[in-house]
């Protein structure tokens, strides 16, 4: 499956979400149902992975997370 055929259905699981819950709750609600609804399509996926920084052949672990990251897309 394409980069781009995940994003639309992770984006459609986000839109169903939101439309479920409405406006307003905290960012971590909204990242752990779509978390819980991207695992039910039975796609790989991690949250609060960690992602190192590059910088002249050095790599530094300057902290950055990713929120969710499926099926390994970078």
């Amino acid at each position: 499956m394409t980069e781009n055929e995940i994003s639309n259905i992770v984006i459609g699981l986000a839109i169903e979400i939101h439309k479920k819950l409405g406006p307003g709750l905290l960012e971590n609600v909204y990242k752990e149902c779509l978390f819980y609804k991207i695992k039910q399509r039975g796609f790989l996926v991690e949250k609060e992975k960690s992602l190192a920084l590059i910088f002249e052949e050095v790599k530094l672990d300057c902290g950055f997370r990713i929120d969710i990251l499926v099926e390994n897309k970078f």
